[in-house]
């Protein structure tokens, strides 16, 4: 779940990293009041989820009230990466003597949060590290043990850099690796970290990913920031199909079955089972099938949870077919997500038989399940059949 930039300040402001002063507005006249009240210069940027802002004219400039106003409202009508703002985010303008990166992510391979920092801020890490690699340093941390600061001081002394600048490099990004670990994110990136004229060091941009399965044990934190239970952030806000998925997943504590992510396809997608998901996904692509979405379902969601989801899909414009596909697992029983898509199915108007390409999932309750897909027609595959192979059957109905 990714956060705009004015939440990922105020997330990584609560752990005690600098930030400027400021806020955010919805209107032009709210942007001249948050301007006059900061003071000065100030500069303004639009609240999106996708980057380019500055080369899309998102990010100005203003020296008075009656600037920010005008700059406000050329930027709420701007859309960035096919996106219209949240809102525009009103900072105070710093004098920056020097940028420099700091960012947390997970290293998958390392199976250990890696701290990353560079002395050449401003610029896209990925843009640096290929170009300028000797000024980029990194270094893992533990999950279990507590943050130990001389790590981060090691990283930043790395690149040459001690003294004062040294100590308050390394305290941010301490605290940025605290954030990283309290608030369960696989992203912490302040870009820049700036340094001030009197010596200073403050966040001027800030971008925060958090885990999906962190939000139920963040949701005070979320709760505070003002992001709904519905919003599934990606790198774009969610669209009325994904809201409507979240909803019938939050309807219910059963199990999963909802969490939807939309694509423009004919092939409607019940799949799930850890990383069986992104597998069935990947696998339906390779056999030239065109998902009509993502989602997850499993842990046993009752028949009235899997049949809404099924009812969902199935009111997709473009959807042809459904496939239900899952890895073999032993908490989900086949019958109850029988039972559940086919009502789905029936009460969207179908017939099982021609509706549902596919139905492969070798789990509990396996001979009731696929007793009652017989009763109705449906063409499954029990565990012998790969879900590669599942998938390829999907596709191949689709196209026929």
């Amino acid at each position: 779940m990714r956060f705009y930039e004015f939440e990922a300040k105020a997330l990584l402001g609560q752990a005690g990293v600098p930030v400027a002063k400021g806020g955010t507005a919805t209107t032009s006249d709210e942007a001249a009041r948050i301007a006059a009240s900061v003071g000065g210069e100030v500069v303004l940027k639009s609240q999106v989820l996708s980057g380019g802002r500055m080369k899309a004219g998102g990010v100005k400039f203003a020296a008075t009230p009656d600037e920010a106003r005008a700059a406000a409202e050329h930027i709420l009508k701007l859309e960035i990466g096919g996106q219209m703002p949240r809102c525009v985010l009103i900072d105070s303008k710093q004098p920056v003597k020097k940028e420099y990166y700091a960012g947390v992510i997970y290293d998958a391979v390392a199976k250990l949060p890696v701290a990353i920092f560079s002395d050449m801020g401003g610029i896209d890490i990925e843009e640096v590290a290929e170009k300028n690699p000797e000024h980029v340093a990194r270094v893992h941390f533990s999950t279990f043990q507590p943050l130990q600061e001389f790590k981060f001081k090691e990283l930043v002394a790395s690149l040459g850099i001690s003294g004062n600048e040294l100590n308050q490099i390394s305290r941010i990004i301490a605290r940025l690796a605290k954030a990283f670990l309290t608030y369960g994110l696989t992203l912490a990136e302040i870009n820049p970290l700036a340094q001030l004229e009197d010596g200073s060091f403050i966040a001027l941009d800030s971008h925060c990913d958090m885990e999906e399965e962190a939000r139920e044990q963040q949701s005070a934190v979320l709760d505070e920031l003002g992001i709904g239970r519905e919003e599934t952030r990606l790198a774009r806000p969610p669209t009325e199909f994904e809201i409507r998925g979240a909803e019938v997943d939050a309807s219910d504590h059963r199990g999963v079955a909802g969490r939807v992510v939309e694509f423009d396809g004919n092939l409607g997608c019940v799949i799930g089972a850890g990383g069986g998901s992104l597998t069935i996904f990947d696998a339906l692509r390779k056999h030239g099938g065109k998902p009509a979405n993502y989602c997850e379902i499993g842990g046993n969601p009752s028949v009235k949870k899997t049949c809404e989801l099924t009812k969902l899909i199935l009111s997709k414009p473009g959807v042809e077919k459904i496939c239900v596909i899952m890895n073999v697992v032993s908490n989900t029983r086949v019958d109850i997500v029988a039972r559940g898509v086919i009502k789905g199915v029936i009460e969207s108007g179908y017939d099982p038989a021609e509706k549902i390409a596919i139905f492969r999932i070798p789990g509990s309750w396996e001979e009731e399940g696929y007793k009652i897909l017989e009763k109705f027609g449906v063409d499954y595959a029990d565990r012998t059949v790969p879900m590669s192979e599942a998938a390829r059957r999907a596709v191949e109905k689709v196209k026929a």
